[in-house]
């Protein structure tokens, strides 16, 4: 059962020691599931991508979803990160800085 106020928050984040920095923030309860599942998301607050994975982008891209989309990934890949942002990312960070802001996302 959810914290009763708490952020809902679905994220494609396969890595577990990034998955332990999201669920880490009190307030926010974090849904993890596969980039194939985007398309069925509903009832989130805020959607979380690791644009590092395959098919992340054109997931995003064919999901419409209602939440905002905030992808992180690599900073020395700006290719990725330019183009998520045309695949339907309303933010686009590093993931160093994604993780540094994170509670405030």
């Amino acid at each position: 059962m959810s914290e009763a106020g708490a952020r809902r928050v679905v994220a494609v984040v396969p890595d577990l020691m990034d998955r332990s920095r999201l669920v880490a923030v009190e307030g926010v309860e974090v849904r993890f599931v596969a980039a194939s599942a985007l398309a069925s998301v509903d009832q989130a607050d805020l959607v979380v991508v690791d644009l590092s994975r395959p098919g992340v982008l054109d997931a995003v891209s064919a999901a419409a979803l209602a939440a905002p989309v905030v992808g992180f990934g690599p900073h020395v890949d700006a290719d990725l990160l330019a183009a998520a942002a045309g695949a339907g990312c309303d933010r686009v960070l590093p993931r160093s800085r994604f993780f540094a802001r994170w509670p405030d996302v």
